[in-house]
């Protein structure tokens, strides 16, 4: 017996499907497929979740020093002419930035291992690359949902059962976090 479903598709296709459809539980909070590709999705998920709970507060606040382009009134940089080349000034500015310890830090590379990148594209510019954003899914695992999860031991996602779905008759299920 196997331990996982081969869901009729060869090891890089299903590999890739499971990737891609984890990422969007995770970025959506839903979603719907067939019943047998929802639960080992929730393998997966689970598995990620229950990591980022278990890691979620293991970093250290460490203060830097940043250089950040002096800006004027409308936004733009303030540039002052040296040796006759028009140069932008600079400002140091101390910012707190979260150090991961190394536990925490192996567990989000093992996530970004499985996790896709998501970018953003707002709709005003669809088709450009210029305002495109791309959406970091570890820092949302860590950040909203783990402390989400903290006192829950388990059992993060639901599966509902839709219906049978009209082209081959599978059974579609909603497959959403708790």
């Amino acid at each position: 017996m196997a331990g996982y479903r081969k869901l009729g598709r060869t090891s890089s296709q299903r590999k890739a499907l499971l990737r891609n459809q984890v990422t969007n539980l995770l970025y959506h909070g839903k979603i719907i497929t067939t019943e047998a590709k929802a639960k080992e999705i929730r393998k997966i998920a689970e598995k990620m979740i229950a990591a980022a709970v278990r890691e979620k507060d293991n970093y250290e606040t460490v203060t830097v020093k940043a250089k950040v382009a002096r800006k004027d009134k409308d936004g733009k940089r303030v540039k002052e002419v040296v040796d006759g080349k028009k140069v932008t000034v600079f400002d140091e500015v101390d910012r707190e930035i979260k150090k991961d310890n190394p536990s925490r830090l192996h567990t989000r590379r093992q996530m970004n291992k499985m996790l896709y990148r998501i970018k953003e594209v707002p709709s005003e510019i669809a088709g450009r690359k210029k305002g495109t954003k791309v959406i970091d899914i570890t820092n949302i695992l860590f950040n909203d949902i783990a402390p989400k999860y903290a006192d829950r031991k388990g059992g993060y996602t639901r599966i509902v059962k839709i219906g049978q779905r009209k082209g081959d008759a599978a059974m579609e299920v909603l497959i959403e976090l708790v």
